[in-house]
């Protein structure tokens, strides 16, 4: 074990994760007075910086216990390094003249700066999710690091975008399982290791034929099964990717569903469509999203009630839910019961800001733009689900719109890769947009 370093932590960090102080195992840590301030403006209110920034406090209250921290720190917890509130120190003069504005992040560099200094024979490096003071700090020669600590590797995320596996197999193997009895063969017959639960797969027959085979392995019945192609309320699969999500969303065994792809894949009209389709085997279907297109401004900044502050955030689920409705005529059964379910409550808009203690019971979940959750939010979301409760998260991680969340970082990769391999959870990444042509061009070229 090599000697401890000592890490400057940034604000975003711990508004980010408020555990944070204890995964930097034997390391020691140092949280500028600057921090302190800017947490102490976040501690009141019911989103999840505020929730950080009190569970931040009452754990570094819980070290301290009463006492100061000294020249040495406080000790963190068992196996952990020491932690220590340092006052704010100003640059030197050879670097003062450039950060003239006194602002916090000059404030926590300038600290950073000092304390490297004063220890020249350790390791000392300031962690930040903030790029532009990751900039500054590199500008004067100062060690810095991004919060890596729930992050996804790269090839993580390229192996979620190619689950669909691609072979081509015998034509005896083939015409079995896509016209025996059971529609489905032991996994022996073409593979040697046993797939992961719900592996995805795409068949080609042998020889000159094009035509493209769906399976899905299914870990209860040890069987790779036919996927075919299925329609919920009015809504049919256009491509393979398609049919995968969907066979997957109306499958009662597999309880959570995470659906990616870049806009107009179609996620959240067949998350929607399959939730309709089952409307009577739940009790309530639930649409949500995160709202952060306001830059972070609390739901209290919007007039009227909650339903009224929420619509702004939710139209977009309601176009999707228009799109269903014109498949069939105004009169027809299947529309009046989609304005049936929308007045009795059935199908009700609910903000995420709210859900943290309730338990979801028999419950058809929808959560869009999950890409903005962080990966304690996405927890809390599924450890609200009760029994017999249905959830699906669809996003983008691509665009993202909170500022400390990328690719790597945010809930819905965490998700993916968390529950990779689980038998009741099935990802599925969507590539073609089925918007329209004008879409499509767009998402490829602009």
């Amino acid at each position: 074990m090599g000697k401890p370093k000592i890490f400057v932590l940034d604000t975003n960090v711990i508004l980010h994760d408020h555990k944070a102080i204890r995964k930097f195992r034997e390391n020691n840590l140092v949280i500028p007075v600057a921090v302190i301030e800017e947490i102490d403006k976040f501690k009141k209110g019911t989103d999840t910086l505020s929730y950080n920034a009190r569970g931040f406090m009452r754990d570094l209250d819980r070290i301290t216990n009463g006492k100061d921290f000294g020249e040495g720190g406080l000790p963190i917890g068992k196996d952990l390094g020491w932690i220590k509130v340092e006052p704010n120190h100003p640059f030197s003069e050879e670097y003062a003249e450039f950060f003239t504005d006194d602002i916090p992040d000059h404030r926590i560099l300038s600290t950073a700066m000092w304390v490297r200094d004063n220890n020249p024979r350790t390791f000392v490096a300031l962690v930040t999710k903030d790029i532009n003071l990751r900039m500054k700090a590199k500008a004067v020669g100062m060690d810095v690091q991004d919060y890596l600590t729930d992050k996804v590797k790269d090839e993580r995320i390229e192996e979620a975008q190619r689950e669909v596996q691609m072979m081509t197999l015998d034509s005896d193997v083939l015409q079995e399982l896509c016209y025996g009895p059971e529609t489905a063969v032991h996994w022996d017959r073409i593979f040697k290791k046993e797939p992961v639960p719900n592996q995805m797969f795409e068949f080609r027959w042998e020889g000159d034929r094009d035509e493209v085979v769906c399976a899905r392995y299914d870990t209860r019945r040890d069987r790779i099964v036919l996927v075919k192609t299925r329609e919920a309320y009015g809504i049919r699969p256009r491509n393979d990717e398609q049919k995968l999500a969907l066979d997957a969303l109306l499958n009662p065994q597999i309880d959570l569903v995470s659906l990616t792809g870049g806009a107009g894949t179609g996620k959240t009209l067949l998350a929607l469509a399959a939730a309709l389709e089952q409307e009577r085997d739940y009790e309530q279907i639930f649409l949500s999203r995160p709202t952060v297109v306001l830059g972070n401004q609390d739901l209290g900044y919007l007039p009227g009630d909650q339903k009224q502050k929420m619509s702004p955030f939710l139209q977009p689920l309601m176009d999707n839910l228009n799109v269903i409705k014109h498949q069939f005529r105004p009169t027809s059964k299947e529309a009046q019961r989609i304005d049936s379910m929308l007045t009795q409550e059935k199908l009700i808009i609910e903000p995420l800001a709210y859900i943290r203690g309730r338990s979801l019971g028999k419950c058809f979940f929808i959560i869009d733009e999950a890409q903005n959750l962080t990966p304690h939010e996405m927890k809390t979301i599924i450890t609200r689900a009760g029994e017999g409760t249905k959830m699906v998260f669809t996003g983008d991680i691509f665009q993202i719109d909170q500022p400390y969340l990328d690719q790597w970082s945010n809930g819905l990769t965490h998700l993916g890769e968390k529950m990779y391999g689980q038998e009741i959870f099935q990802h599925v990444f969507l590539r073609k947009g089925e918007r329209s042509a004008l879409s499509e061009l767009a998402a490829k070229l602009l």
